[in-house]
């Protein structure tokens, strides 16, 4: 009976299949174990749970990633059962898992950055870097740890498999009855596979996508303990965000909470210069004058010269990134175009014509200039950079000497801002210049020449900052031996966050993970105070404009920080764990793309107490306004009118 139905196959084909489960609960666990600190998990049997919930995204990856496996053990071509082909499947079925499986060890530790599963977006960043090996090795050297871990677990997973093995028995009178059980097998099989890559066997249902795991939680974050590494990936292979979203919201409500095309008549018109600084991964918790009034015990923070420029600087306190990667930031702020689930660069839509700091300082009269240490071309930056127009970039190419190169990134933060400054100084004014440093970053490293001189502090990232911090002070004593210097508005941000130490304190709720510092200063000015209003990336376009007077319409959905006529209330939008996040007033909006799921206080920042079951007028207007956005920006970004004409 077993030689023509099959059975001795099934069983090791169902045993193969359930061994994958298995490490995909394991991957779960060390996910889970190397980042506890942000996905808080209070008990075990929570984690059970979460775990339950995920079997439905385990299965859809599974079956995807296994699909040629099971077609290729299922069929019936009579030689299945035969050693070589036995090897065969072996080779296909670790040659595909092991591949998919490992990106869940990558969040392992990207994870701690991105705060959200692995997704085609990590893509983004990486095909732009030109030395993508010396990356990897980088990478194996920082986190030997994991690397390991995954090795030794591949290793058991293949000792397990080969605990089962088929044994060759077909005879020659049972190929008939062998064809007949194979289709029934077959049609019995690729059901159940139908099935679990759906989500279940509901005809009204579509197949499970990522915010389908927020269904299950009562925290945002849990939702990544549901999700696996390999099922986000493959869910947005060949999938945009970038669709016409109609909830028909009249303009006028568009209007009345973004004015999406601005016009200006606060300030006198002036042409000061602008040196616009994005610090790589400058998070608030890092800048002491950012932290006064948070309460954190015993904190301490590590950029002495900031600081001391923020005591004669405008800053604010409750500003936050639009996104979590550099490019990201770099579209955010100079452009005043955040990114959600995908970033608004890697769009088909990012080659138009933009409307941005760039064309409007350009219309005035400005060179304007982006420099970057990196290898050009580097993050994207350089592409984006020529979209909207920049008439120069300065990358590691024209900067000429490699002996500053720190090995990983580019050029060390002290020279490169020194060479900045020297070739700044050479331009007519006025001009408008960008840097996005480099330094403040993995693996973490600081010249030589300083070991020592920087606070080690409480995380590899803080010496790091103490350096870069160090590399502001020298670049600020050098401008102010200019004739520029001045006349100049400086700005200084961050394009995201990076390590946390205070977290369980502040840093590690939801909101807060993408707190960064806003700075304005201009010497001799009074652009001087603390603002404790939400602010966000977006804003910084539309402030600098105002600041100088700029009197022609222009393309923002961002505020203008500085207007004391109060045209446009405070909010933040963002995107993470699979949702819009929308804050304004007193509520925190969780909209999945269709309707508010939570509503929660302003001061939930970890997004405990979902309010949905009290709505009341101010949440309805929060949610439609939430809607507005939406329906603007992906308005704008298809029918290619980002511009003000």
């Amino acid at each position: 009976m077993k030689s023509f139905l099959r059975l001795e196959e099934y069983v090791a084909l169902f045993y193969r299949i359930f061994l994958v489960y298995i490490f995909y609960f394991l991957a779960r666990i060390l996910f889970y174990f190397y980042n506890q600190d942000i996905v808080a998990v209070d008990s075990f049997s929570e984690f059970l749970r979460l775990s339950y919930h995920g079997l439905a995204f385990d299965t859809t990856a599974i079956l995807y990633v296994n699909g040629l496996f099971i077609l290729l053990s299922i069929l019936p071509l009579f030689f299945n059962t035969k050693p070589k082909y036995q090897n065969f499947l072996f080779y296909v079925y670790f040659s595909t898992n092991l591949l998919f499986y490992a990106l869940n060890f990558v969040d392992f530790i990207y994870y701690k950055y991105n705060f959200s599963r692995l997704t085609l977006a990590a893509w983004d960043v990486f095909k732009h870097e030109k030395s993508k090996f010396g990356m990897f090795f980088r990478f194996f050297y920082t986190y030997w740890d994991v690397f390991l871990l995954f090795f030794v677990v591949a290793f058991l997973w293949v000792f397990l498999y080969k605990k089962v093995k088929v044994k060759h028995n077909l005879t020659e009178h049972s190929k008939i009855k062998y064809i007949v059980s194979s289709i029934v097998g077959v049609l019995i099989i690729a059901t159940i596979s139908v099935g679990g890559i759906r989500g279940d066997f509901k005809k009204s249902t579509r197949p499970i996508n990522l915010v389908d795991a927020n269904r299950h939680v009562s925290k945002t974050q849990h939702a990544d303990i549901v999700l696996n590494s390999t099922f986000t990936f493959l869910r947005t292979l060949g999938v945009t965000s970038f669709k016409k979203t109609e909830f028909n919201i009249p303009d006028a409500v568009i209007e009345s909470n973004f004015k999406p095309i601005k016009f200006y008549a606060n300030n006198e018109s002036t042409k000061p210069n602008i040196v616009l600084i994005i610090t790589e991964s400058l998070a608030k918790e890092y800048v002491g004058s950012f932290n006064k009034n948070i309460g954190i015990k015993g904190y301490k923070g590590y950029t002495p010269f900031l600081d001391s420029l923020a005591s004669s600087s405008l800053i604010f306190t409750n500003a936050y990134a639009n996104g979590y990667k550099s490019i990201h930031g770099m579209s955010s702020i100079i452009s005043g175009i955040p990114s959600f689930k995908d970033a608004f660069t890697s769009s088909p839509y990012a080659k138009q014509k933009i409307e941005s700091l760039v064309s409007c300082l350009k219309s005035e009269g400005y060179d304007t200039s982006f420099f970057h240490g990196a290898p050009n071309g580097s993050m994207g930056f350089l592409g984006y950079a020529n979209i909207l127009g920049f008439d120069h970039y300065y990358g590691m190419t024209e900067y000429g000497n490699d002996k500053d190169f720190d090995g990983s990134w580019g050029i060390w933060d002290e020279p490169f801002m020194q060479y900045m400054n020297q070739t700044i100084s050479k331009k007519k004014q006025p001009f408008f210049s960008t840097i996005f440093t480099v330094s403040s970053h993995e693996p973490y490293v600081i010249p030589k020449k300083y070991e020592g001189k920087f606070p080690k502090g409480d995380l590899p990232m803080h010496q790091c900052v103490g350096y870069t911090d160090y590399a502001f002070k020298k670049f600020f004593e050098a401008a102010k031996k200019q004739p520029w210097y001045n006349n100049t508005i400086f700005i200084i941000t961050a394009d995201h966050c990076n390590q946390v130490f205070y977290g369980d304190e502040f840093y590690n709720k939801i909101i807060n993970r993408n707190a960064v510092p806003i700075l304005i200063f201009k010497p001799k000015s009074n652009l001087k105070g603390v603002n404790n209003e939400i602010a966000q990336h977006i804003d910084i376009y539309p402030t600098i404009l105002d600041l100088i007077g700029y009197n022609k319409p222009f393309r923002s959905w961002g505020r203008s920080l500085v207007n004391t006529k109060k045209e446009q209330a405070p909010f933040l939008i963002n995107y993470n764990t699979n949702m819009y996040q929308f804050m304004k007033g007193n509520y925190i909006c969780m909209f999945d793309g269709k309707n508010a799921v939570g509503f929660y206080s302003v001061n939930d920042k970890e997004l405990t107490k979902n309010l949905i079951g009290k709505r009341n007028k101010e949440m309805n207007d929060i949610e439609l306004a939430c809607k507005a956005f939406i329906q603007d920006y992906f308005n704008r970004i298809i029918d290619k009118k980002l511009t003000s004409k």
